[in-house]
């Protein structure tokens, strides 16, 4: 039993990787979707002459963050032709423009190719798609913030097929579009579209052909598709807006379901995994951690959190590490330390977020390399970390973008960068840069 236990472990590493090499940033939050780097030669602290800038490139508008694969950097954008952009909470802009999929050399941010569609929007917040690339061997997949699903070749951009969720399922885009960054597991890729019985959805990932669909909830949510391996299989996480779902990931058939609603519909950042404790937290301090089943698939509440414990994520997706989650909670900013196993917060700051006062939905995306902690805040800086148990400290910032979207009343920049190459990419609605972290070894 352990022999073949130790053999559904391997198999689940090697369909779960996606990235051919180890240089590479394939999709959302790297290789494996869990914001670690493992590239070696990399800065330990901003020297205080600041980091090299090796290139600079335009784009348009958008959320989504860049991916980068066998040398080249693939981001998604969005260009208005008509429409007020405005941003309003409860309020669906629209707007007439072209969405665009781009292909950039890495090296040196050379233009290789460039896919794009005419695409009218009608969302809150619209400046661009929300979901990052996804590349596979030789394809590259997109989701547009209106649900337009494709699959490009990701050598010339050769459309090899397309889904239009929207008008296929029948289904209102969710207010602040469709964000859940798609993801690909062996043969099939998995989308959160909408409707009754259609919430998650897996399509053959060369064809485009609908494999299975599953779950009925309220509203959809924003949160992506996450693979686990837990009680001997891969289980595949859905978090709607109203429960936390454990799928098959080859039939969909439901093995669990937790009740957890966060506010306005907004479950985004993914659940994480350390061990057999599951945590998963949104906006309306609405978190918890579930204990895992280790025979048969199974979750039992272990703690929820309350005003003054755990660590209630938004924007950003947590990391866990040693038993202490690291994540930036939505109502204030801040960016936290809490215990894993109890919720019990060590300590938090704005800092790294929004500076000395604190601020809804203030934002940083956390990435580990080795002992270090690279965050990339709302204000456009890449900073240089340590975080443990007894606190947060810098190694030096360094401005990277400027904060050309709002929110609040701030000027913002929120794409979460890819880490690949030695350098850091990342976006705003105005470029795309490419920031060298080699140490020069």
């Amino acid at each position: 039993m352990r022999m073949i236990k130790s053999l559904l472990t391997l198999a689940f590493l090697l369909l779960a990787a996606v990235a051919t090499d180890a240089a590479d940033w394939p999709q959302w939050m790297g290789p494996n979707r869990d914001g670690m780097w493992t590239e070696d030669g990399i800065v330990r602290e901003v020297p205080s002459t600041g980091l090299k800038v090796k290139w600079r490139v335009p784009v348009g508008l958008g959320y989504s963050g860049p991916a980068a694969a066998n040398g080249m950097i693939y981001v998604s954008d969005y260009v208005k032709q008509s429409g007020d952009s405005t941003n309003g909470p409860s309020r669906r802009a629209e707007l007439t423009g072209v969405e665009r999929l781009s292909c950039f050399r890495a090296e040196t941010g050379e233009l290789i190719w460039r896919h794009q569609y005419s695409r009218k929007y009608a969302l809150s917040y619209p400046a661009g798609p929300r979901a990052t690339p996804v590349v596979v061997e030789n394809e590259v997949y997109m989701l547009g913030a209106e649900g337009d699903l494709i699959c490009l070749s990701a050598d010339n951009g050769k459309l090899i097929w397309k889904r239009a969720l929207k008008e296929e399922y029948k289904v209102q885009s969710p207010i602040w579009g469709f964000s859940a960054h798609p993801l690909v597991y062996g043969d099939l890729i998995y989308c959160v579209v909408g409707g009754n019985g259609s919430v998650a959805v897996a399509f053959n990932r060369k064809n485009g052909r609908e494999h299975w669909r599953a779950l009925t909830a309220s509203e959809p949510g924003y949160c992506p598709p996450t693979i686990i391996e837990a009680a001997g299989k891969p289980q595949l996480l859905i978090w709607d807006a109203d429960k936390l779902n454990s799928l098959s990931p080859t039939t969909g058939k439901v093995y669990w379901s937790q009740p957890l609603k966060p506010a306005y519909g907004m479950s985004i950042a993914a659940p994480r995994k350390s061990g057999n404790i599951l945590f998963a937290s949104g906006i309306g301090n609405v978190g918890a951690a579930f204990e895992l089943g280790s025979s048969t698939p199974s979750a039992k509440l272990l703690w929820r959190g309350d005003t003054t414990t755990g660590v209630y994520c938004a924007n950003s997706t947590p990391l866990i590490v040693d038993g202490t989650i690291y994540g930036v909670g939505c109502q204030k900013g801040l960016l936290i330390a809490a215990d894993l196993k109890t919720g019990k917060r060590h300590w938090e700051t704005t800092k790294p977020t929004t500076g000395e006062r604190p601020g809804s939905h203030g934002t940083a995306f956390i990435v580990k390399n080795g002992d270090r902690y690279f965050l990339f805040n709302e204000t456009g800086d890449l900073i240089v970390a340590s975080l443990s148990n007894d606190g947060y400290s810098e190694h030096g910032r360094f401005h990277v973008l400027e904060p050309t979207n709002e929110c609040f009343g701030r000027s913002v920049v929120w794409s979460h960068p890819a880490f690949a190459n030695r350098s850091m990419y990342a976006r705003n609605d105005k470029e795309l840069v490419c920031v060298s972290l080699s140490d020069g070894s």
